[in-house]
């Protein structure tokens, strides 16, 4: 599935941040988002995951092949990690969570609670809901926070599967993943001209 972004504009709160954003990403692409801190990032893959809605244009994508990864870990802190990956898997209707646990080297920690994990650890049980989900488009802000060398490696290598399986992956990070066919977009010349005076990033752009 072709996602497909068509003059899109987006808000933060009441402020708009970004307009005019205008890209495509097909099966077997990743997308990578780059620009300095607030200029809209996060409220880009909001926008695309269906959490904000946008002021105008077009996302041209069914909601529901869309996986949405944010900066929480929206884990079960009293669950383990077995049980909340089992969990998410019965939200988005699927049932096996072994290649979840073999892609984030999760097998020793199955029986440990997400609350007493490392923030590392949390954050590869995180990432690894995304291959409980089933859905083709993983949108993932900045996913690698909190991960060693290592694992970030072994995310890098969960994305070009998704990849090779057709999926397609739209990622705000600042880190070089090495993804065979990843394009990047600065999102900078989308960032809305009238932007309020309190916003913090209102200097930044002026």
């Amino acid at each position: 599935m072709t996602l497909r972004v068509v003059d899109l504009a987006c808000a933060r709160g009441p402020a708009q941040i970004l307009a005019g954003v205008t890209f495509a990403v097909a099966p077997g692409q990743a997308l990578i988002l780059r620009g300095p801190n607030g200029a809209g990032k996060t409220t880009l893959l909001r926008t695309l995951a269906g959490l904000t809605p946008p002021l105008a244009g077009r996302i041209e994508a069914d909601p529901d092949a869309i996986a949405y990864a944010a900066h929480a870990d929206g884990l079960k802190a009293q669950l383990s990690v077995r049980e909340n990956l089992v969990f998410w898997a019965g939200v988005f209707g699927t049932r096996d969570i072994t290649a979840a646990v073999a892609a984030f080297h999760l097998g020793p920690l199955l029986d440990r609670r997400a609350g007493e994990m490392s923030a590392g650890q949390k954050r590869r049980l995180s990432l690894a809901r995304l291959l409980v989900t089933g859905r083709p488009i993983w949108c993932l802000d900045e996913p690698t926070v909190s991960l060693d060398a290592e694992n970030v490696a072994r995310f890098a290598s969960a994305v070009t599967a998704h990849l090779g399986r057709g999926g397609a992956a739209i990622i705000a990070t600042h880190i070089d993943l090495g993804l065979p066919t990843a394009q990047t977009l600065d999102i900078t010349p989308f960032v809305a001209k009238r932007i309020r005076a309190d916003d913090p990033f209102a200097e930044a752009v002026a």
